[in-house]
Formats: C-alpha cells, sequence, structure tokens
C-alpha cells in the first residue's frame, strides 16, 4: 500500500488528492484535507474517477478499422505507418489544409497535450484547426481580444472580497467556476451570504446555487445581451459610472453609451421577463458595494448571442470601475507574463479565415459548427482527414447527425482517446492514451500561465500509475506522428530531432518499449525558464505552494495590449455586430409561442465522460429526461414519466418527461452528454437509454456568431407535443420506442 498526493484534471477546480496504491491499482482516492487551497473539497466525479480509468473498456493497444466495419488491434509500428503514408498522400495531393484536428476538453486540463498537437499541426502547415471551445466559450476569447488586446485576457470576480456579485448563467455548485478555480464552490457562496455580500443569480432555473444562497431571478432563455444592456442602461441612469477612470483607462464609452439608450428595462422586459424595478434594484446593489463584479458562463455563452453579452457585461464591470479594483474583477498573473509574449510572438491571434463561411479563427481554431460542411464541401482545402484529440465531437457538437454522414467520407479519421468512444466508433484508427493520473503533470494553463486562482498556488504531480498495455502519452503520440508523416514538431528540424534524442535516451534509461518524451524533464524546463522552483523542488509540497496573491490596480493601463494601453468598449467589429439586436429582439417577440430549451447539469455527470462508470448511472441515472414546470405539463396535458417529442428543423428526438417546478414556464432542461448508443467501447454506456439533445441544434455558417464563431446550444426554439405512434429517428442511432 501506498500513498501518493496529486491533483484532479477533470475540471477547473484542480482538487487536492490523497490517493492510495497498490502496485499499479489505485484502491481508492480521498480529498487531500491538508491542501492550501482546496482544504479536502472534492466532488463525486474526481473521488471515483480512477474507476472510469480502470474499466476493462479502457483501450490497451491502437486498434485499425477493417473493411467490414470490425476494428483489430495492431502494434504501434503499424499504426504510425498506415497514418503516415495516408497524411503524406493527402498532404501531397490536396494540401497541407486537407488535414484538420479538433481539439477536445479533456486535452485542455492537461500542460503537454495541447502543446504537442498544436506542434504536429504546426507541422503538418495546416490551419485546419477546431476546438470545444467553439462550443461553449470561445465568445470570452473573442471579445477579450478586441476589449483587451489579447484573447487569454480573461478578468475574474475578487471572490475573496466582493460585495456584490451577480452571476448570469451559471451554477458553480454543480459546474464550478468556468475558468477560474474556486474550490467547494457551495461553502464559498455561503460565506459570500454571511459575509453580507449581495448575491444575484439570473438564470431560467433557480439553480442549486441559487437555493444555496442570494437571491433569485428568472430570465428568458437567451435573452441575456437585453439584460446586459438595460443593465447598462440603468447602471448610466443611476450614476454609476466612474466619469475620471472612463477618460484614464477607457476608450469609447460614448458609442456603448448610445447602444444602451435604446435598451430600457421597460422595454426588454417583454422578452427577458425582468420587471424594471427588480433589475433597477439589482443596478443599485451593484452600484452601492465597495466592490462588485458580473459574471457569466455557459448558459450566456452558448445563447445565440453570447458575444455581445459578454462584451456588454465586461463594459458593465470596467465603467463601473469595478475592473481591476478590490472586490471586483481582477487579472491574474501567471509565472510567466503570458499575455505580453502571447503578443509579442503572435500566439493564439491568427487573423486567417475559414474556407466555408469566411470566419476568422478565434484561438486559432475555427468554428466546429462549419467542420461538417469543410468535410463535404468539395474544392480546394477541403478536410479530407481529421485528427480528434481529447474529444467526442459526435456527442458534443450541433446537428451530430449531420456530422456523423461527414465523418464518413472522411479519408482518414484518427482518434487519441482512453475509450472507443462515439466518434472513436467512426474512426479508421483508434490510439490508446494515458489518464491524468497516469502522468506527471503541472496545473493546466489557466493557473499556471494565467493565475486564474482565487488563491494562486503551484503543484506539481508524478504519475500515480503507470500505463498499462500500450498506453501512451499524446505528447509522445504526436512525435512519433511527425516523424511517420515526413514532417518536423513546430515546423522545426532542430526540435524535431530534440525530442526524438531525448525520448530515445528516456526510454533506454527507463527500460521502455517505446521512444516517449520525458514528460518531468520537459515541464522542469518549463518551470526553470519561468523561474519558478524545479519540478522535484515543487515535489516536496505535495499540498501545494503558494504564490504571490492578486493585486488590484496591477492590470490597468501597464497589462493591457491594446496600442495605447486602453481598453477599448466599442470594438468597431462588435458595435457593427451589435445591429442585429433588433431584428434579434423581434425574433424572442416572436418566438414566445415556442418552448425554449436549455441544458442541465447533474453532479455525477460531466459532460459525457462519467457515463461508463456503473455507480454513476446507477438508481435511475442511466438516461435523460426533459424536465418541464407543472403548469407546462398541465398546458401539454402530459404526466410525469410519459414521452415527448421534441422538435427542431434539423432533427427530433423522442424523451420522457419529469417535473421541475425551478423551471421558468416555457423552459424546457434536457441534459447534454447523452446518447452513447453508438459507441463500440463503452459496454457501460452503451447500453443507457439517453438521447443526444444536441441533435437538435443547427449548425452550418449561417447559424453561427460571426464573431465568436459558436452556434446556439442553449436557448434554442423547440416545439414539445406529446408522443403518439412510433418514432422514427432523425439519426442513425438507437432511440428507444416507449411503445
Amino acid at each position: 500500500m501506498a500513498t501518493h498526493y496529486s491533483f484532479c484534471r477533470i475540471c477547473e477546480s484542480l482538487c487536492g488528492l490523497k490517493i492510495e496504491t497498490e502496485g499499479e491499482r489505485i484502491t481508492s482516492i480521498l480529498p487531500d484535507t491538508d491542501h492550501i487551497t482546496t482544504q479536502g473539497f472534492s466532488c463525486v466525479k474526481g473521488l471515483k474517477q480512477h474507476e472510469m480509468y480502470d474499466s476493462p473498456d479502457r483501450l490497451e493497444h491502437p486498434l485499425r478499422r477493417r473493411a467490414d466495419g470490425t476494428y483489430e488491434e495492431i502494434s504501434w509500428d503499424d499504426a504510425l505507418k498506415g497514418i503516415g503514408e495516408k497524411v503524406k498522400e493527402i498532404r501531397k495531393n490536396d494540401g497541407p489544409d486537407a488535414i484538420g484536428m479538433y481539439v477536445g476538453t479533456a486535452a485542455g486540463f492537461s500542460v503537454l497535450h495541447p502543446v504537442f498537437a498544436q506542434g504536429f499541426m504546426t507541422g503538418i502547415g495546416s490551419k485546419s484547426m477546431y476546438a470545444s471551445a467553439t462550443q461553449d466559450c470561445s465568445n470570452k476569447f473573442a471579445v477579450a481580444r478586441h476589449m483587451y488586446g489579447f484573447p487569454f485576457t480573461q478578468p475574474f470576480p475578487d471572490i475573496e472580497n466582493v460585495q456584490c456579485l451577480i452571476i448570469v448563467g451559471a451554477n458553480p455548485v454543480i459546474s464550478k467556476w468556468s475558468f477560474l478555480q474556486v474550490p467547494n464552490p457551495m461553502e464559498k457562496l455561503k460565506q459570500l451570504s454571511g459575509k453580507g455580500a449581495k448575491l444575484y443569480f439570473v438564470d431560467p432555473r433557480k439553480t442549486e446555487s441559487a437555493q444555496v444562497a442570494g437571491n433569485h431571478v428568472y430570465i428568458r432563455p437567451g435573452t441575456d445581451v437585453f439584460f446586459y444592456l438595460s443593465f447598462l442602461h440603468e447602471l448610466i441612469e443611476q450614476g454609476g459610472t466612474r466619469e475620471d477612470l472612463i477618460k484614464q483607462h477607457l476608450d469609447g464609452f460614448e458609442e456603448v453609451r448610445a447602444l444602451a439608450s435604446a435598451w430600457p428595462s421597460a422595454r426588454t422586459a417583454e422578452v427577458t421577463g425582468i420587471e424594471p424595478e427588480q433589475l433597477s434594484e439589482m443596478v443599485a446593489a451593484y452600484i452601492a458595494a465597495d466592490g462588485s463584479a458580473l459574471y457569466s458562463s455557459t448558459g450566456v455563452n452558448m445563447g445565440g448571442n453570447g458575444t455581445l453579452a459578454f462584451w456588454i457585461q465586461e463594459v458593465i464591470n470596467a465603467v463601473s470601475g469595478n475592473l481591476d479594483r478590490k472586490g471586483g474583477t481582477l487579472v491574474g498573473k501567471g509565472i510567466i507574463d503570458f499575455i505580453r509574449f502571447g503578443v509579442k510572438k503572435g500566439l493564439l491571434m491568427r487573423d486567417d479565415t475559414s474556407r466555408i463561411g469566411g470566419f476568422t479563427a478565434v484561438n486559432d481554431a475555427y468554428p466546429g459548427g462549419i467542420l461538417a460542411d469543410e468535410i463535404l464541401t468539395p474544392g480546394d482545402r477541403q478536410v479530407k482527414a481529421l485528427f480528434v484529440t481529447g474529444g467526442n465531437p459526435l456527442i458534443t457538437m450541433a446537428n451530430s447527425g449531420r456530422l456523423r454522414k461527414a465523418f464518413r467520407q472522411l479519408e482518414l479519421l484518427v482518434t487519441l482517446d482512453i475509450y472507443q468512444n462515439e466518434t472513436a466508433s467512426e474512426a479508421h484508427y483508434v490510439l490508446p492514451c494515458t489518464d491524468p493520473l497516469q502522468r506527471p503533470d503541472l496545473p493546466f494553463i489557466f493557473p499556471l500561465m494565467l493565475g486564474l486562482q482565487m488563491k494562486p498556488y503551484l503543484q506539481a504531480t508524478k504519475a500515480v500509475v503507470q500505463p498499462r498495455g500500450e498506453q501512451r502519452d499524446e505528447g509522445s503520440i504526436y512525435l512519433d506522428l511527425a516523424r511517420a508523416s515526413g514532417v518536423s514538431l513546430f515546423d522545426s528540424v532542430p526540435a524535431q530531432k530534440f525530442f526524438e534524442l531525448t525520448a530515445a535516451y528516456h526510454s533506454r534509461r527507463r527500460k521502455k518499449k517505446h521512444r516517449d518524451i520525458p514528460q518531468e524533464s520537459i515541464l522542469n524546463g518549463l518551470l526553470r525558464l519561468s523561474r519558478q522552483k524545479s519540478f522535484n523542488k515543487l515535489l516536496r509540497f505535495p499540498h501545494g505552494h503558494p504564490r504571490p496573491d492578486h493585486q488590484a490596480g496591477s492590470f490597468l493601463p501597464e497589462r493591457v495590449m491594446t496600442a495605447d494601453k486602453k481598453v477599448k468598449l466599442a470594438p468597431g467589429e462588435l458595435i457593427a455586430f451589435a445591429a442585429k439586436l433588433e431584428e434579434d429582439f423581434r425574433q424572442e417577440i416572436r418566438d414566445r409561442s415556442f418552448f425554449k430549451l436549455i441544458t442541465r447539469r447533474a453532479v455525477t455527470t460531466h459532460n459525457s465522460w462519467t457515463h461508463n462508470i456503473p455507480r454513476m448511472i446507477a438508481g435511475g441515472r442511466d438516461t435523460n429526461y426533459a424536465y418541464l414546470h407543472p403548469r407546462d405539463m398541465e398546458r401539454l396535458e402530459i404526466q410525469e414519466n410519459e414521452w415527448v417529442d421534441i422538435r427542431t428543423d434539423p432533427a427530433a428526438i423522442r424523451i420522457q418527461v419529469k417535473k421541475l417546478d425551478t423551471l421558468m414556464p416555457g423552459t424546457v432542461a434536457v441534459p447534454h452528454g447523452w446518447g452513447h448508443q453508438h459507441a463500440r467501447g463503452l459496454s457501460v454506456a452503451n447500453k443507457t437509454k439517453g438521447v443526444n439533445v444536441n441533435l437538435l441544434a443547427k449548425d452550418g455558417p449561417k447559424h453561427i456568431d460571426r464573431i465568436s464563431g459558436m452556434v446556439r446550444l442553449t436557448g434554442i426554439p423547440v416545439q414539445i407535443t406529446r408522443a403518439t405512434g412510433s418514432f422514427q429517428p432523425t439519426w442513425s442511432g438507437r432511440n428507444e420506442d416507449p411503445a
């Protein structure tokens, strides 16, 4: 029996863990009660993650698809040779942009994985990058680049000192804090309330967070931008702007003032459902507090106008004097000045546009919502090969029935994952990767490079257990894929040779079969270059090593990366884009007869990751439901557990109903991440009965946010009818007929 201290890497919380092992088997995971930040908190997903990694379904050997559609285990040499030859052929005949990559969420919670993945694509010479961010958060990156000069400049609430916090479209108790590491969200909200802070939750559902502390305000899904515009209008009317700060550090106030003037709360209440008196009360509390912040997450991001909504949120925090203020919003510092470094090197700031729709890249990635079009539409730069790394787009992306059709047209589809999931079940090659507890690591890029932590600290972890079978880390896989494809990582022959030599030396010393990169040495080099303690020295602090606290007043103007060091309140592209709001407002009025579809998370699920763990789907949790307010059920003459059909233009799903009296009437909530019936390698999840709600979302260039590249995945108008007769699904999966 051995004890290891590590940290979780399935979300931003990075909870400290105490892990017990016997040999190469994890026997238990407990919260680390001595961790300097998380202090004994962890969610059930983190504490049971080893059951996901220990599953008999874990990939241990590369797989190749046979002509009859079945799969066979092959050697790494054969897999690399087959993939490399096909990449060379497509690159020669169709050009480098014919080879694409989709980077999923799992890749983001690692330091080396996304770096080597991008290094491979740079070596290929391809700009055909797609990322899960264009499903849930790229609006924030797009706005930040326009306002602050760099996409990763992401202000966050000063949770320790905030006196008025207005949370829009976020549920920290269940989903934690997007981008920001905040331990034990439930306890933190209670502490804030206990200290007298004003808390408001603006959401179509009275969430678990709103039930813990503060005040809940119902809002019609998809109308957040009109709430923010009226908030700004009321802020100005109540004299809540800081004219001195605006003149000194901000630019474009008159333009946003003019925009907000058209949206008084008496007008927007018609679509938001928020009465003017209620909005006025919130604004007054925001102005009166000694440090206030507006914060939003995926409920706003994915609602169809996430870019404009987040932009106005940032404008409000800035013009009220709360940006870079104690108790307001802060901009963290990482182990290096990544913002300045990124601007200098042009990182994540490509300006090239997509073949389909002419969308500008955000964080060097094109919209996932045009990926099917890029594959299905003939012509120059048509995507003919795709690498999917740490993601499952056939569950997470809009209109995935059409995307499945596109994937089946690819000449080469390669997935890197720990399971043969839905996407991997369509792949030509499936490559087995290590899980987070099988690799050494540092906190991922947000805390490491940007300081997005409530209390900044550093922590290092060694691998807790060793890989099984032929599992390998993604960095090593991409190094070998580059060699097999006849290219060099980062388009640098010296870099390729260096990593090959160090991998060979490392593997000889460790007597490893494959030439795997020395991950600890690379992480140590990153630390030393940034003048931090070495990797081994950090290991002497198994519960984390503190870094300097955040400093209010450290952002304006020194770290603003615009040409004149002023925050741009009214970027031309955003002002022009806002011209669509009048028509959007009229459309919201026309859509009042429709239900609005939102998602809902459960504490036992994390997107689609945990449905293959038997305990997580036990006790009736083996499916998703359509949740409706009791009044809506009466209107539809539907009882609990009866079946309904939910329809949009792209698709229809049939699903059972549950009542939920915390929902705003006219709203239907359906949890996402389900629909595993296609997954060949998920023997538990593929027997669940849930349906993929993202089938109902529209993809394609006409349905994508022009600035952020995001599709609308929440606040979608839908029709709901009682299920009658047999059901013919509009996708090629198994959606069980209740009859």
